[in-house]
């Protein structure tokens, strides 16, 4: 059994009815818009955050679960899919997990508006539905996702990249929405300030361990993202593995910036170079276990089940995944 398999057993019913609720809730009067939803809804990837909902809410709840964990799973993962439709256009980005992006297909300005709809009519639901506490917790992660997005972008353009900014901003742009989804799983199903709150902190530290896996993978030219290889290098991104080397010695740190800014393949070419001979790679890939290491403790403190089994799968499953 793969670990996706695994962690998908407890809640396969869950994730089926849940996309059935995702593709009845996102509708359109026009039918090229509807064309787009449809598009975007049969390529929404693993559903990680969807999975962490149902989880969480499987774990702390009394009775089968209901439209409450349904609707924050949809929520959650609409709010991840309109930020990489607009990632996209920013990025202009040909492609997403290997087939056409939103915006080589349709155009960036319907791409763009496509999100924005995405946006409109989960919340939308989020608000018919009565159940108020569920977009309204869920609304402060889609503040700091921007947020995250912006300061990145700043640092990109100044070239200040520091350890301090990097773990910030990939707590808004990819851990606090990791962390809000497995929270609001276990809010929807009425567990206690204490058990939420847990659930955070073990989405959250999945979250950050996800992101570096994320940079990670970015050096590695065999792995399946879908994306070309050094993308975030040919961006500008200042992550992880390039920090820790920049990190060694002054010598190091002037080296590695003169070659980012020149930006040439040959020039990045070398900074990857450097990455590998320095230990950048292990060096982050250390960071990210003990992050996995935080989600696995938490995760411990429950008894022995099948989805804690499940939740523990999870936590393999973004430490070893290679797209």
């Amino acid at each position: 059994m793969t670990l996706l398999e695994q962690i998908r057993k407890p809640i396969e019913k869950e994730l089926h009815e849940c996309r059935d609720y995702m593709r009845s809730n996102m509708v359109a009067d026009d039918p090229f818009v509807q064309s787009m939803l449809d598009y975007i809804i049969e390529n929404t990837g693993k559903a990680v955050r969807p999975s962490l909902v149902l989880l969480a809410s499987r774990l702390h709840a009394t009775q089968s679960l209901g439209e409450r964990s349904y609707l924050a799973a949809m929520l959650v993962e609409m709010v991840h899919t309109a930020s990489l439709v607009h990632d996209d256009v920013i990025d202009e980005s040909d492609m997403r997990r290997g087939n056409p992006s939103v915006n080589s297909r349709w155009g960036a300005n319907s791409a763009v508006l496509c999100g924005d709809f995405i946006l409109a009519a989960a919340f939308e639901r989020g608000l018919t539905s009565g159940h108020y506490d569920i977009p309204r917790y869920i609304i402060g992660a889609m503040k700091e996702l921007c947020t995250g997005e912006i300061v990145q972008n700043e640092c990109n353009r100044r070239r200040n990249m520091t350890r301090e900014l990097y773990f910030d901003i990939i707590y808004k742009k990819t851990a606090v929405l990791l962390a809000t989804s497995a929270a609001v799983g276990a809010l929807a199903v009425g567990a206690d300030d204490e058990a939420i709150d847990k659930m955070f902190r073990w989405g959250r530290a999945l979250g950050m361990a996800f992101q570096i896996k994320d940079d990670l993978l970015d050096y590695d030219a065999d792995a399946a993202t879908g994306k070309p290889s050094f993308n975030d290098l040919h961006e500008g991104k200042i992550t992880l593995p390039l920090l820790c080397v920049m990190e060694q010695s002054e010598a190091l740190r002037e080296r590695c910036m003169r070659l980012v800014n020149e930006g040439s393949d040959e020039s990045l070419a070398e900074v990857c170079r450097l990455v590998a001979e320095n230990g950048g790679l292990r060096a982050a890939a250390d960071v990210m276990d003990e992050f996995i290491v935080e989600a696995r403790s938490i995760v411990a403190s429950y008894p022995d089940s099948e989805v804690r089994s499940a939740m523990e799968a999870m936590c393999d499953f973004v430490a070893a995944r290679n797209n």
